[in-house]
């Protein structure tokens, strides 16, 4: 499996916001973390959009 194609930086920061060793991040299949980032795209959306009703 060929090693996922992103800059430290972001790997760091992705790592933080999924709340995962950076290990784990950097081994993860990519399907995987893609889908992990479109959760955390449709709750950052969602949470968005809550502040803007209030």
């Amino acid at each position: 499996m060929k090693p996922l194609q992103i800059s430290p930086e972001t790997a760091v920061k992705l790592a933080e916001q999924l709340g995962v060793p950076l290990e784990h991040l950097m081994h993860m299949p990519q399907h995987i973390l893609l889908q992990k980032i479109a959760e955390l795209a449709k709750n950052s959306a969602s949470e968005s959009g809550e502040g803007d009703k209030k």
